[in-house]
């Protein structure tokens, strides 16, 4: 049943009273107005806009190459067709790594400029000072540890975050810090499942999980990875839900024989 509705809209404050009370958080992203509606009317909470939109709906080979201008674009097409989830803009690379001056700045916009009610970036420690600076001027922040795709240059590509005790301990130790600066959650993206655990346990906000395992507070998936929309490839964390990919193929070569055998358009098509 569709829980849409003004009435009980989605915010940082929700999140946090939802990890208090043990309810699970679901994430999807969006990327245009007809989706987020679809998901916004199915009760999903959170709509993450993210930057994955360069390889998904861009066909770039990773987030880097997308601009603030092109988030701006996305994001203002999801936020006019939602209404209850929580909308959560992806701060592209380098619009905050900078200085923190750019990060509050190009949040800000976010804000302003899109109708998001919050940014996410991707970092540790680093970015703990432009974390408290925007919240310090009133901006939700989700915080996101791990696997930082924007950073998949300097990791050696998309692998597993953490797996030893060093990089362990310097996860838990920048989740516990970017809490101290005010991120109202926390995206946790292909750690190991003890590590999320952990780290959800010992966090007073909540822990949205990717590819993270089953413990933390809450999980996002790419929404062209479950619903079968996007096919170069399949993280192992991913669960398909559907195969709209097959579907839509099946439709275009229904239509382009109708269109061949003169099946359409029939009278009922004709004025």
């Amino acid at each position: 049943m569709s829980t849409h509705g003004k009435l009980n809209k989605v915010t940082s404050a929700t999140v946090r009273d939802m990890k208090r009370r043990g309810e699970k958080i679901s994430m999807l992203t969006a990327y245009d107005y007809p989706t987020a509606l679809c998901i916004d009317e199915a009760g999903i909470d959170m709509i993450l806009v993210g930057d994955s939109l360069g390889m998904v709906v861009l066909g770039y080979d990773s987030t880097l190459p997308v601009t603030m201008e092109v988030m701006l674009h996305h994001t203002r097409a999801v936020s006019s067709a939602v209404q209850r989830a929580m909308v959560i803009a992806d701060l592209p690379f380098m619009s905050y790594q900078c200085s923190p001056d750019d990060a509050v700045r190009n949040a800000g916009r976010m804000l302003q400029e899109s109708g998001a009610q919050g940014v996410k970036l991707e970092g540790g420690r680093d970015f703990a000072e432009a974390t408290r600076r925007m919240v310090a001027a009133g901006i939700p922040v989700m915080a996101h540890l791990g696997l930082t795709p924007q950073s998949v240059h300097q990791l050696g590509g998309y692998r597993v975050q953490g797996k030893d005790d060093v990089g362990a301990r310097r996860i838990l130790e920048d989740a516990r810090i970017l809490e101290e600066a005010g991120a109202f959650s926390l995206v946790l993206e292909c750690v190991p499942a003890s590590l999320a655990a952990d780290i959800t346990a010992a966090l007073a906000i909540p822990t949205i999980g990717i590819g993270a395992g089953p413990r933390c507070d809450g999980q996002v998936l790419v929404l062209h990875d479950v619903m079968g929309m996007f096919e170069r490839f399949t993280p192992k964390f991913v669960k398909k839900y559907a195969q709209v990919n097959a579907l839509m193929k099946e439709a275009a070569q229904a239509y382009i024989t109708d269109v061949r055998e003169g099946g359409f358009p029939g009278p009922e098509h004709s004025f």
